[in-house]
């Protein structure tokens, strides 16, 4: 491919459509392989190692050009900042591609053995959430972690060595410095933040998380396992609360009263069927923004699956209401973060007593509230440890050698149990996607508190509140959260009224 701006957008948009729309076949189970190398191969050009440092030198000019200049949302540095990012996590994605393909195939047809019963190794965390046995979860989870130890960590491992030679390759002092200047973000700093956090949910923690630990496990969160987290958020005590039958129809009629008629987005697809293979993580494919959106979930059962469908009907009403006008970067690039706000405030209805009182019809629901925060406190604690973990791991100065074991330590010291050294690769997001959900659960906070100002505690049955969430997603991810924030209600991001939201 000769070197044209203009043609590398074309040409990202096309990769982005195909690659989404495969990832969206082989986690959805419809298929068994991931074949995700004919696609790199097809659109080489895009990240080669020139590709990568063409686009930064482009962007360096610009910010350079236009640094006494005020920001502007529209203007090329913010355009060129994205497609930085993306050219190179694409070059980190053709490194690592072959290894990939491995780890979905393997994944998808791995088994593990648990009492003489062979259950599939995505099936594994679904099975262990409806056991109500605490040694056979425990059994069910030391087979998983086996199978990750063994079978699929010798193929992260060599994955991360590679990105990270990469990194360096290409100039950086390492991959958490690449990350930091193509996000525009200090990650060093959210690291230090997100500490502070810790600190402020710290006294109540173990009071909070205790009782629901009681509740649905029978165990202190002294004596819970691990193993037990998988029921703990499962909540069987609250299946009657949130009948299964009632799910989509529940989704439904919330954004009817939003004016948003699911029924009638044909560009929207709803996928809950069961299959064998198919990803235990529910997801949201945008092979096409807004034209061609995928809300793909496994059935569990009870809260948790309320939870996970609203919260992936947040992506795809953002990706489904996106401006089909704005340029490819405002519409499948940005900071994910702002994705992710949105389908933290749909989310979050499912645990909001005026919510569960209109739609589900349920009085006192005090018990799915306080489970909710309860679950809310170990995620957000939880990556609250995965930050600083990351931070370190991707390091100039990372020892990998010691990383399972302060993986094992800074997770069991935030969550409260004896957290596992299996999973210190395999619970790694690529591109320090762990920033972008801290940072929207801070946002979703302020959506929450702007709604409730300007359209009341039941915002989320009013046409008016439904009419302003869809200016704000139209606007795709033309500004990061930050900026996005200030413009829209003149405040920061702020981790402190995250911590005092849960207290």
């Amino acid at each position: 491919m000769g070197w044209d701006l203009d043609e590398y957008r074309r040409d990202a948009e096309l990769f982005v459509e195909e690659i989404d729309r495969e990832y969206y076949l082989q986690g959805a189970g419809q298929k068994p392989d991931l074949e995700i190398e004919p696609i790199y191969d097809r659109h080489e050009g895009l990240f080669e190692r020139s590709a990568v440092e063409r686009v930064g030198e482009a962007r360096r000019r610009c910010e350079g050009a236009r640094q006494r200049e005020p920001f502007d949302g529209d203007d090329e540095e913010v355009c060129l900042r994205y497609l930085h990012q993306f050219a190179l996590d694409g070059h980190l994605g053709a490194a690592t591609r072959a290894l990939e393909a491995r780890l979905a195939e393997l994944e998808a047809s791995l088994e593990i053995e648990v009492g003489g019963e062979a259950i599939p190794y995505r099936t594994a965390p679904v099975v262990q959430a409806n056991e109500a046995d605490g040694d056979r979860r425990a059994e069910i989870e030391t087979a998983r972690n086996a199978a990750v130890a063994e079978r699929l960590n010798p193929l992260h491992f060599e994955a991360l060595e590679a990105v990270h030679d990469a990194c360096v390759d290409l100039g950086w002092p390492s991959y958490l410095d690449a990350y930091s200047d193509v996000r525009a973000l200090d990650l060093r700093a959210l690291a230090r933040e997100l500490d502070g956090f810790a600190e402020a949910t710290e006294p109540g923690y173990a009071g909070i998380v205790g009782r629901e630990l009681e509740q649905t496990v029978g165990l202190s969160l002294d004596q819970s396992r691990r193993s037990d987290l998988a029921r703990f958020f499962r909540a069987p005590h609250l299946d009657g609360l949130f009948p299964g039958e009632r799910m989509v129809p529940a989704l439904q009629e919330t954004l009817a009263a939003l004016g948003i008629d699911l029924a009638a987005q044909s560009n929207v697809k709803l996928d809950t069927e069961t299959r064998p293979t198919k990803s235990p993580r529910a997801f949201c494919a945008v092979p096409r923004v807004p034209d061609e959106v995928y809300l793909v979930m496994p059935p569990i059962g009870g809260r948790e699956d309320y939870a996970a469908l609203f919260h992936e009907a947040g992506h795809a009403e953002h990706y489904g209401c996106t401006d089909a006008e704005l340029a490819f970067e405002f519409r499948h690039l940005g900071d994910n973060s702002v994705t992710e706000s949105y389908a933290f405030l749909l989310e979050g209805l499912t645990a909001s007593a005026a919510w569960l009182r209109r739609v589900l019809g349920i009085d006192g629901a005090e018990a799915a509230i306080e489970h909710a925060r309860a679950s809310r406190l170990v995620f957000l604690r939880r990556y609250s440890a995965k930050i600083a973990y990351e931070v370190e791991l991707h390091g100039p100065d990372a020892d990998l050698s010691a990383m399972p074991e302060r993986y094992a330590s800074l997770l069991t010291e935030r969550v409260g149990v004896e957290w596992p050294r299996e999973t210190w690769l395999s619970d790694v997001d690529e591109g320090f996607y762990v920033a972008c959900y801290l940072r929207a659960w801070a946002l979703e906070v302020d959506w929450r508190s702007e709604l409730g100002r300007r359209f009341g505690a039941e915002w989320f049955a009013d046409a008016e509140a439904g009419h302003w969430l869809r200016a704000l997603w139209a606007r795709g991810q033309r500004l990061d959260a930050d900026r996005l924030l200030d413009e829209v209600a003149g405040r920061k991001l702020d981790f402190g009224r995250l911590a005092s939201d849960l207290s």
